[in-house]
């Protein structure tokens, strides 16, 4: 039986020798994990790329259901411009694609997670629901440090999807995140539009609401009908949504559950 130990969070001084995961929750067959584990393999350091069979979009950080309880199937894939390098197909969410790797399913020790890159973005108090950002927690909660990496989805107004525009936005901040000696858990988004067009990547806030709302489109007693659409809401100036909307790179620092500070309750009356 395969046991779990922490690994010693070190700075990498020979970058070379980075082991990345590079999973996603789009699914294996997304363009925008491939463009993510090129730019990885470009900068020299090892992707060990694995993605779950199916959209797990919206899956939080689960660890299930998988297909089979008690199992979940890997397979070996192929992928573009990926020659050589270690990526598999896994029947399960991106967060235990994570405890897996850290387990020693893919090979030696994991140093850091990359989840993306998503297509649509994950901002605001949505980033509770995103798989994407799951991977990552799911990272720091077994001692890594990960970036999850989202795009504004280019489907919704019919341009073509620019990834690399968000892996070479995201590049120098792995970069810097690698050097790091404590665990740090990134939120990158990032506007489909040429690296030139985009404006400064600014530190945000988490708005109230993310990029992307639900809006109920037709309903009667056996189920109802949805659809994903923009949010239109005004948020707050220094917010992710709202600075993702005006054209910014927005970078946030996140952190798992933890308990609310300072706050008294009656646990004496409850017993």
């Amino acid at each position: 039986m395969m046991g779990y130990t922490p690994p010693l969070v070190t700075n990498h001084d020979d970058r070379g020798s980075m082991r990345v995961l590079v999973t996603n929750d789009d699914g294996i067959d997304s363009p925008g994990l491939h463009a993510l584990a090129v730019a990885v393999l470009e900068e020299g350091w090892t992707p060990v790329v694995a993605g779950p069979t199916t959209d797990w979009s919206g899956g939080a950080a689960a660890l299930g259901p998988l297909e089979t309880p008690g199992r979940a199937d890997l397979r070996a894939v192929s992928l573009p411009d990926l020659d050589g390098v270690s990526a598999h197909a896994v029947s399960a969410p991106p967060a235990f694609i994570v405890s897996l790797a850290t387990l020693g399913v893919f090979g030696d020790q994991i140093d850091l997670v990359l989840a993306g890159v998503n297509q649509g973005p994950n901002t605001g108090s949505s980033t509770l629901y995103s798989a994407t950002i799951g991977a990552v927690l799911s990272a720091r909660q077994r001692g890594l440090s990960g970036l999850a990496l989202s795009q504004l989805d280019g489907r919704h107004d019919g341009s073509a999807q620019l990834w690399s525009s968000a892996t070479d936005i995201a590049l120098p901040m792995v970069r810097w995140l690698a050097d790091q000696t404590e665990i740090i858990s990134l939120n990158v988004n990032v506007p489909n539009l040429p690296v030139d067009e985009i404006k400064e990547a600014r530190l945000a806030t988490l708005a109230p609401k993310g990029s992307i709302q639900t809006l109920i489109t037709d309903q009667d007693d056996h189920g109802l009908s949805f659809e994903l659409a923009p949010t239109t809401d005004q948020m707050p100036e220094n917010s992710d949504t709202a600075l993702l909307r005006a054209g910014h790179t927005t970078v946030s620092a996140l952190k798992g559950p933890a308990v609310v500070e300072g706050l008294t309750l009656p646990i004496d009356d409850w017993m």
